[in-house]
């Protein structure tokens, strides 16, 4: 079976590239051929046209010629003198290159060989009026200067070779058109020569079903003499094999099964009875190291899974440990930060009141140093406590649908008054919608910790950029600064828990933060090298945008 089905594979594999290579032959020649004919067409017609030509100036160096008067024929109406008698009374009438053309046109018409026209934009005798092709082809000649067109036409059902050429005016030909206004090298007219296409084309498709034929046998053949060698060469030897390996899997393989047919298939089957011999070499001794090795891997794995359980106890004691220690230090801070509030506010009474007011200041002073480290404390056991809930996956986040561009203006507006404290000044290129679906607070938060380290770092009287913009089905959002700016060795630390850089004051929770809280919006935070100043660092986060349907329907999810 398995030898029918590859014999199949490669006997029709071999058919379609076979097929495809001398279809491929065969249209080249094809169209090859059908060059020559066609060249060799259009060079009798080119012939024709010389022989033509030859004959008309013949006939007009010759200033016309004299023919005997048949009843049939007539005496040119435009010619002077268009009869003649000689001495014994026999007319003869006088023939132009036009009138001869004409005649032999006609002659070769009625005998179905081919037929030619003579033609002309400024017709004399209306007879030789043009047709379509005639007249595209004459008014082309006298503009573009060519000096032959041909085509194939199809007339009444038949294919036609259609070739034309011009005629130009010469010294002889103004006896009969200088009245025309012509001079000499003027295009006169041309001469049309119609050929017809029916042997070539028969020619052609005798050619074509000669070629089919022979391909198909060429085919049939290739396909017939590969199959009897496959089946001799290959599939003999493969069912051998084949048979081989089935025995040796029920356990009959004998050595005696090896082929002999000093190629590849040999090869194989003594590598296989290599393999086979080997096998038997360590069958008896297999069960026993399968047993260890299954007995070591179970105290392994008892191992590894009793080291799991107590890492992971480790791990739900440290979060415990940090979101209890985080809420009890929370509460007693709260209340040493309000009462240092309430301190600082009856010393501030006291002072305008006492006449000691340097002790008192100098008391103020010291309580201050407290408020302001209490304020830290909070604010780190704050990021703490947050960091670990995002971590742990157990953070209620509320995404709603909203735009960003007033989110961040709303932002710019809270900070102003620390901005101007330092004298620095905003500037902002931001989109009038930017749609988005996030938690709003916790967004807020990373734009506040972003704008806010950027006033902390700036110098006096500087400047903050702030940017917005879509990318790639992100929204980008910068906030770049011209302050000391971050070391290279440094980018890849700033956004751990509890970095800062040097003696900066800080927990060094914000970037982490806001870090966890992009990573959950499934974005991405960083910070490059601000590309528009000298100094300076640009963070940047990119949160994916929604289009106004999603927003919508998200929107309609909420009020449900």
């Amino acid at each position: 079976m398995v030898s029918s089905k590859l014999s199949v594979k490669v006997i029709l594999t071999c058919s379609l590239i076979l097929t495809i290579s001398l279809s491929i032959s065969f249209i080249h020649i094809q169209s090859h051929q059908q060059q020559i004919i066609a060249g060799q067409i259009e060079n009798e017609a080119r012939v024709l046209f010389k022989q033509i030509v030859i004959t008309r100036q013949w006939i007009a160096d010759h200033g016309g010629i004299y023919v005997e008067k048949l009843p049939w024929t007539k005496p040119s109406q435009y010619l002077k003198n268009p009869e003649i008698e000689d001495i014994g009374g026999k007319l003869y009438i006088k023939k132009t290159p036009a009138m001869v053309t004409k005649d032999l046109a006609q002659y070769t018409k009625d005998r179905e060989l081919f037929w030619f026209h003579i033609t002309s934009l400024k017709l004399i005798n209306p007879e030789n009026a043009p047709d379509a092709f005639e007249k595209d082809a004459l008014i082309r000649f006298e503009k573009e200067n060519l000096k032959e067109i041909n085509t194939v036409e199809i007339i009444d059902g038949a294919s036609y070779f259609r070739y034309i050429a011009p005629l130009y005016i010469k010294e002889s030909c103004l006896q009969c058109h200088g009245t025309q206004g012509y001079k000499v090298g003027d295009v006169r007219g041309a001469i049309s020569i119609t050929l017809p296409m029916s042997k070539t084309v028969a020619m052609i498709n005798e050619n074509k079903n000669y070629m089919f034929f022979a391909g198909i046998i060429t085919v049939l053949a290739t396909m017939t003499a590969l199959y009897f060698m496959l089946k001799k060469v290959v599939l003999s030897p493969l069912s051998n094999l084949k048979e081989s390996i089935s025995e040796f899997s029920k356990g009959r393989y004998s050595v005696n099964n090896n082929l002999r047919t000093g190629d590849e298939f040999e090869d194989i089957c003594r590598a296989f009875e290599d393999m086979t011999s080997k096998i038997n070499e360590y069958h008896h001794t297999l069960n026993e190291k399968i047993n260890s090795a299954t007995y070591d891997l179970t105290e392994m794995n008892k191992k590894l899974n009793n080291a799991n359980m107590l890492l992971q106890e480790a791990n739900d004691k440290k979060s415990d440990f940090i979101a209890r220690a985080s809420h009890e230090l929370r509460t007693p801070l709260t209340s040493i930060k309000g009462a240092m509030d309430y301190i600082s506010a009856k010393l501030t009474i006291f002072i305008d009141e006492s006449p000691d007011q340097k002790s008192i200041e100098d008391l103020r002073v010291f309580f201050d140093v407290i408020k302001k480290n209490a304020e830290r404390l909070i604010r780190m056991v704050n990021g703490m406590l947050d960091l670990e809930r995002i971590e742990l996956d157990a953070y209620d986040w509320k995404f709603v649908p909203v735009n960003l561009s007033h989110l961040i203006a709303e932002t710019l507006t809270y900070l102003q008054i620390n901005a101007d404290e330092k004298g620095i000044f905003f500037s902002a290129i931001i989109p009038e919608r930017l749609p988005a679906l996030v938690d709003e607070d916790r967004i807020k938060q990373v734009l506040i910790n972003l704008i806010s380290n950027a006033i902390k770092f700036s110098p006096e009287g500087s400047e903050i950029m702030l940017k917005a913009y879509t990318e790639h089905g992100y929204i980008v959002t910068e906030v770049c600064d011209e302050g000391a700016g971050i070391k290279p060795s440094s980018k890849e630390q700033i956004f751990e828990k509890f970095y800062k850089e040097g003696n900066k004051e800080g927990a060094g929770l914000g970037l982490s933060i806001c870090k966890s809280i992009i990573e959950a919006h499934k974005g991405i935070i960083d910070v490059k090298t601000n590309t528009e100043k000298i100094s300076g660092s640009c963070f940047y986060f990119k949160i994916p945008e929604q289009d106004q349907d999603s927003l919508e329907s998200s929107a309609a999810e909420e009020g449900m």
